[in-house]
């Protein structure tokens, strides 16, 4: 999977196609992210004394990964991503439109 944390993705499919969002959790084992904002749904919510209150709270609910894209800071186009090895021997994502290296700052 070559997106993480704190990568801006942009939804390609579903419901909120064309939404835009930072990633908060990446859950490598189920191929799945959740997205800032982005599919949401409203949960009943059973109150418990002194811990939390009853009440309708909305949830952000995970996505497939085949459903976003990551957005290129260079050209800030939804974008494939690559990896490369550097001369140092350090791996680093790419976007293959502009060939800049997307890194998280």
């Amino acid at each position: 999977m070559k997106i993480r944390r704190g990568d801006e993705v942009v939804v390609i499919s579903g419901k909120d196609k064309g939404k835009r969002g930072t990633v908060r959790i990446v859950r490598r084992a189920e191929n799945r992210i959740v997205v800032e904002g982005v599919n949401v749904a409203k949960k009943h919510q059973k109150g418990r004394p002194g811990v939390r209150q009853a009440g309708i709270i909305e949830q952000e609910n995970p996505l497939n990964v085949s459903n976003v894209m990551l957005r290129c800071p260079g050209c800030s186009a939804p974008t494939r991503v690559g990896v490369r090895v550097t001369d140092t021997g350090h791996r680093e994502r790419y976007c293959h439109h502009c060939n800049e290296t997307v890194d998280r700052t």
